[in-house]
């Protein structure tokens, strides 16, 4: 236990023969148990957890029939440590990618009741742009902006680390079968915890690379793919939480800066149409391209204003 606290670790592991050992070995004695999720591993995965399971009664091993993806891994973990009456479920990867010495900082914002879940920002290190691989920087970069937008929690970054804990009432809140199963879970995770209003807190954490990992990101594939996600994810929370559950004028701000976005976009495109083909510009439209383009931002940026106050206390 931890300060009183019942923890359970949940490790997704798909392929891990090699590090899942490490991860075992080196979690901390407070931890009450280890739930590791395998997720139809196709090498040794298996027969090591089996091993460390005869020396190590901590170890709980859930194999799934077919593979599901990190996020439904995850899923399968929180679902068993919340039927068995857990205060507090973390999330550690099975690669070893997550310092065991950083647990006590993420576990501390939900066991003093500072916060409902608390996750692990390797970005605010100065060590990150050295440690983590360039790509996947700047790729995260752009997704922790979108999903800025999207979440409404405009105060969390490094939206891609798994790195997490959350407490008891959060797990029997969210509903663990509708969460996305690929690598766009701790994006959609905390989306739906803001239209719960649950309290979300950034652990600075060690960056943890060059260990024998293997990732299976495909960065040009995800970016796109969980771009999308976010987009429809936005769109979800503002009908969710601001028109079903609780109605914000800041809706109508981001309809009519969507709108003249589109107008302007029409605009601009007349504009050039004339410009290329008649070198002339009418005068007219291009002031009103340029009205539509100034309206779009002004109101796009006072609904940002609006979701920022609204979500202030949620920090």
């Amino acid at each position: 236990m931890y300060k009183g606290r019942k923890i359970g670790v949940v490790i997704p592991a798909h392929n891990e023969e090699t590090q899942i050992g490490r991860v075992i070995e080196t979690m901390p004695d407070f931890v009450d148990k280890m739930v590791i999720v395998d997720d139809k591993s196709r090498d040794k995965t298996i027969e090591v957890v089996q091993e460390y399971q005869e020396k190590n009664d901590k170890v709980i091993l859930i194999q799934h029939e077919q593979n599901k993806g990190v996020g439904g891994a995850i899923a399968t973990g929180y679902k068993y440590v919340r039927d068995d009456n857990f205060d507090i479920a973390v999330v550690m990867a099975g690669d070893g990618q997550m310092a065991p010495e950083d647990l006590p900082a993420i576990l501390d914002p939900v066991v003093d009741g500072i916060a409902d879940y608390s996750k692990g920002n390797r970005l605010f290190t100065g060590e990150a742009y050295q440690k983590i691989p360039k790509v996947r920087y700047f790729g995260n970069g752009f997704l922790s902006l979108l999903t800025k937008i999207a979440s409404g929690y405009w105060h969390i970054a490094d939206s891609q680390s798994g790195y997490t804990a959350i407490n008891r009432k959060a797990l029997q809140t969210i509903d663990w079968d509708q969460m996305y199963q690929t690598y766009g879970q701790p994006n959609d995770l905390l989306v739906k915890l803001n239209v719960n209003n649950f309290k979300v807190k950034d652990v600075p954490v060690e960056p943890v690379y060059n260990i024998g990992e293997k990732s299976g990101i495909k960065i040009r594939k995800v970016i796109f793919t969980i771009g999308w996600l976010l987009v429809k994810l936005f769109f979800w929370r503002m009908k969710e939480k601001y028109i079903i559950r609780d109605f914000h004028p800041l809706v109508f701000f981001y309809f009519l800066g969507g709108f003249f976005y589109i107008v302007m976009v029409f605009l601009f495109a007349r504009v050039f149409y004339h410009w290329i083909f008649y070198a002339h510009i009418p005068a007219i439209n291009a002031l009103a391209a340029f009205f539509s383009f100034m309206s779009g931002s002004l109101f796009t940026l006072f609904a940002m204003w609006f979701d920022m106050e609204a979500n202030k206390d949620l920090k």
